[in-house]
């Protein structure tokens, strides 16, 4: 995996989770797949179009999704059904090694935040889950921001910046997805960008 890690010394790192700190894009779209099937796409789920909504609030995403295909959704409903499923399937998951070891190094000397396009239900469970808990303790989810100001506005990153003391300009984001590495620019954070199609 091609990382450009940072030489520059940051007041704060925040990371997102899923495609970044851990390789669960390919569970999160098993999971999408059966959830939207059962919602009556019709057909498998298009995995650029699952990819290009990295990031984006689940509930959101399933409302994106229906309107690809042209049925209507209930957003909370398709979500907590994937949710479920992919809660199912987490034991699959991997961390992606040089991010975490990467965000290690870091948290020795500098606050680390996680700031993640899932929910709360799964994605706290997750950190616990994957032995990440000690890391990280501020996790940012779209319930810690107004509704509809997650990803791609730059509210949830604002918010990590803001929970551990560092000034947005000061910070350096890492992402997978489009919707996440524009509200890190749009927070004035510096970004990089890790491959989670190529682990």
């Amino acid at each position: 995996m091609n990382i450009e890690f940072p030489t520059e010394d940051f007041d704060g790192y925040i990371f997102d989770l899923d495609g970044t700190r851990i390789h669960s894009m390919p569970v999160h779209y098993r999971a999408w797949d059966a959830a939207m099937q059962k919602a009556g796409i019709g057909a498998t789920l298009d995995e650029d179009l699952f990819y290009s909504l990295g990031g984006i609030p689940t509930p959101l995403v399933a409302v994106k999704l229906g309107e690809h295909y042209g049925i209507e959704v209930d957003g909370a409903e398709v979500a907590h059904y994937k949710e479920e499923l992919y809660m199912d399937l987490m034991h699959s998951v991997e961390l992606i090694a040089p991010v975490v070891d990467f965000a290690r190094r870091v948290a020795v000397s500098r606050p680390v935040a996680i700031a993640t396009g899932g929910g709360p239900e799964v994605a706290i469970p997750t950190v616990e889950v994957l032995g990440m808990s000690d890391l990280f303790k501020v996790i940012v989810t779209p319930a810690d921001v107004a509704p509809g100001r997650g990803k791609p506005a730059p509210d949830m990153f604002l918010e990590a910046a803001r929970r551990i003391g560092a000034a947005p300009e000061r910070c350096v984001v890492f992402e997978d997805a489009v919707p996440g590495m524009e509200g890190a620019r749009a927070a004035g954070m510096a970004v990089v960008e890790v491959p989670s199609r190529l682990f």
